[in-house]
């Protein structure tokens, strides 16, 4: 993760990595601001997909919902089709046209927000592809 976060030329530390990572229980469990949480999604964009030539993006100051779901789509290379099917693997239907509304611009008419149950089982599902050793493709 540290070599992530220094993709998007954020240097952090083992301890402050660890801490981030804590049960919420943890009395040393720290939050992770919004700022920093882009810059690791930048960063993992950067590896997976490789450094875009020119200026970097910079990282949002405030995330929501729909910009973390959009940087995961981008670093995992994904399309509809392959959102859809991960979140087939926790039982989740929308349609194409629902998923593609998370992706559109904030005051679009056919914009909507991805509500946290969505993205919650989106990283599940993910959870399920990647990490379990679940569905190749």
């Amino acid at each position: 993760m540290i070599a992530v976060f220094a993709q998007a030329d954020l240097a952090v530390t083992r301890s402050e990595v660890s801490d981030w990572l804590k049960k919420d229980e943890d009395p040393a469990q720290q939050p992770c601001d919004d700022r920093t949480l882009a810059c690791f999604l930048n960063g993992l964009i950067i590896e997976m997909r490789g450094k875009k030539e020119g200026a970097q993006p910079e990282p949002e100051d405030k995330l929501d919902n729909n910009i973390i779901f959009r940087k995961l789509k981008i670093a995992l290379n994904l399309q509809a089709e392959d959102i859809l099917r991960i979140l087939q693997l926790v039982n989740i239907t929308i349609s194409k046209h629902e998923l593609s509304a998370f992706f559109r611009k904030k005051g679009h008419t056919h914009y909507r927000v991805c509500q946290e149950q969505i993205l919650r089982n989106f990283l599940y599902g993910i959870q399920i592809k990647y990490r379990d050793g679940g569905v190749e493709d």
